[in-house]
């Protein structure tokens, strides 16, 4: 069994991490010389899009109030380093995937406690020490874990081997489930149901 450990929206989480009257406010990152937008906040993911020119959003910005911040990669190295020793020393193994997210085993966790309480504990612990916001998906594969979706809208179904999976109710309303279970993305479930 894996976690996919994954903290969200990470650059902006780590600015506004520090700024706690920030909090609700629309946030975006901008890349190297302040260029284009790099990561948004769930708030200002609404009307701001990913890559757009900073220049020729300022007004819009200004108009919705949104928070830009430059490129701080010491931060964010920071931070990652914080999120990444607290996974470790609550898992046996850990796997880091990129800056922001990272595989867990739990293999060995599943027969000692609920999975789901296990990863509440891992949430929470990492909020409590690096006030980061972090979404967990467990499952038997790697990539089942990663499609997993801890909060929200979600179905449970069969593994195949009995216990329960957590997917997006979207997936498997369009019978992802089953594409999920083979390792596929929509595009390709698409092109295996023709």
């Amino acid at each position: 069994m894996f976690a996919h450990c994954d903290v969200n929206a990470f650059y902006a989480s780590c600015q506004t991490a520090f700024r706690p009257d920030l909090k609700g406010r629309p946030v975006v990152v901008l890349s190297n010389n302040d260029g284009c937008v790099i990561a948004r906040s769930a708030e200002a993911k609404p009307f701001v899009k990913m890559g757009e020119p900073y220049f020729k959003q300022k007004a819009a910005f200004l108009r919705h109030g949104v928070v830009a911040f430059s490129s701080n990669y010491e931060l964010y190295a920071d931070m990652s380093s914080r999120v990444m020793a607290t996974l470790e020393e609550l898992t046996p193994r850990c796997e880091i995937y990129s800056i922001d997210e990272a595989f867990c085993d739990v293999s060995g966790v599943r027969h000692c406690r609920d999975l789901t309480d296990f990863g509440r504990e891992i949430r929470a612990t990492v909020l409590q020490r690096t006030h980061l916001t972090l979404g967990v998906g467990i499952a038997q594969t790697k990539t089942l874990a990663k499609l997993a979706k801890p909060r929200g809208e979600a179905v449970a179904a069969a593994d195949g081997r009995g216990s329960g999976l957590v997917l997006p109710a979207a997936a498997a309303k369009a019978d992802g489930a089953a594409a999920g279970e083979r390792g596929l993305g929509h595009r390709a479930a698409d092109r295996q149901k023709a």
